[in-house]
């Protein structure tokens, strides 16, 4: 075994010639230009973790005004999933959802497609994506399991918030510039029946050979810009876990408020019936927390419905992002096991540097170029996301406020008329 600073030498000299090599086959090589998605391969990562959380900023707008990852209006795919159904058998209940396609691509036969898959078939297209398209960034599904008896997974809210779910995982890989042309997805989109059996349990062929060449091989370093990435991961992770238990705390804390404001206003409303001269201002006084009543209501069930998934969502994310940084440090063991093993037989046999080595290199650079990219997608997606829901969270407060300041002064004003009446009959 080579010292880590004689390899690490001996490596950048073959590196070299590795390069020098493939110069001479091609003036440059496909991967080395472009990515899958038509964007060049030598993207600009961020070099910090503090860098890195910077750019979870509300302003969209890059420097030059325009946001390269945005969705454009030059799609050609377009998803949809509504019309949640609930089917009771012998076997089992469950709740399947219409799934609406509309396109132009020349892959798919029809124009229009209009099938019902049930969740299990979100979960087969998830899985045959990330086997087949291991070093690109596959959307998250929300969890397939719930606490028994915390949650009833056939009640209306909760079959509405996953169909959320399911709809944006959906749009996510149908708008990404190459896992939408995957041929699974054409099948999840047209086919009227699925072959899930093939391919659940199998494991990629790149996987495969990275578990049996790496499996003894420690990584001696993952490059500086894919750990800024995974620090960032961990901090990103441990804010959203804050803020999350936090705001679990307050509606549980909402939801005792709401029970006891309830009885307050019960308390006005009987109060009413026994004082004649007081009748209506008591009567005004049940109103307005009636009023309060509803709009905490409203804002309890917009955290629940639009602000909570969002930060699960974005949980479930950071795992599939760190797990795509493993598969990407597996390749990279790969890489370096193979170019070790030919230093060593270069040394001893003065053997040339194999073709294999020269491949397990190339699968590391489309390796790095894919996380980039989607890296970089990723981050703009994110930034829309986390805009659009603390801009929802700002509007759902003042809408709150209002209506309960609303609520107060026509009270205000209530009492004064009956202040002015009473003057009036004093007078007369």
């Amino acid at each position: 075994m080579l010292n880590s600073t004689a390899l690490a030498t001996t490596t950048a000299s073959l590196t070299g010639q590795t390069a020098a090599s493939a110069s001479h086959r091609s003036p440059l090589r496909p991967q080395e230009a472009w990515l899958a998605n038509g964007t060049p391969g030598e993207m600009s990562s961020p070099a910090s973790t503090s860098s890195l959380f910077n750019r979870l900023q509300l302003d969209d707008d890059l420097e030059d005004g325009r946001d390269p990852f945005a969705i454009t209006d030059t799609r050609d795919l377009f998803v949809t999933v509504d019309d949640p159904k609930k089917h009771v058998s012998t076997m089992e209940t469950y709740i399947t959802y219409r799934v609406s396609t509309k396109t132009t691509r020349i892959e798919f036969d029809l124009p229009q497609y209009s099938i019902r898959r049930r969740y299990q078939d979100f979960d087969w297209l998830r899985i045959k994506l990330e086997d087949s398209q291991p070093t690109h960034l596959v959307p998250p599904l929300p969890e397939k399991f719930v606490m028994k008896g915390v949650v009833d997974r056939f009640s209306e809210d909760f079959v509405e918030t996953r169909m959320k779910a399911l709809d944006k995982f959906l749009k996510r890989v149908a708008d990404h510039p190459v896992l939408s042309f995957n041929p699974h997805l054409n099948a999840f989109l047209t086919a009227k029946d699925l072959n899930k059996r093939q391919g659940l349990a199998l494991l990629t062929k790149v996987g495969e050979s990275v578990k049996h060449v790496a499996g003894g091989y420690k990584l001696r370093a993952r490059p500086a810009e894919f750990s800024a990435m995974g620090e960032y991961l961990e901090t990103f992770s441990q804010k959203l876990g804050n803020i999350d238990r936090i705001a679990q705390r307050i509606l549980k804390e909402q939801s005792e408020y709401l029970t006891e404001l309830r009885e307050y206003g019960t308390v006005y409303a009987s109060w009413a019936e026994c004082e004649e001269e007081l009748q209506r201002p008591l009567e005004g006084t049940a109103g307005c927390v009636a009023t309060c009543c509803r709009a905490l209501e409203d804002q309890s069930e917009s955290m629940n419905q639009d602000f909570l998934p969002v930060l699960r969502e974005y949980v479930l994310y950071i795992e599939s992002m760190k797990n795509v940084l493993r598969k990407r440090d597996q390749t990279q063991a790969e890489y370096e096991g193979r170019l070790e093993a030919a230093v060593l037989r270069r040394q001893e046999e003065r053997t040339p540097i194999p073709a294999e080595v020269e491949k397990c290199q190339d699968k590391v650079e489309c390796f790095n170029a894919d996380l980039k990219a989607d890296w970089e997608r990723w981050q703009s997606n994110k930034r829309h996301d986390f805009k659009q829901l603390l801009t929802g969270m700002a509007d759902k407060n003042v809408s709150y406020y209002e209506k309960c300041q609303a609520a107060w002064e026509s009270l205000i004003t209530l009492l004064q008329d009956r202040q002015t009446e009473d003057k009036s009959n004093e007078t007369n």
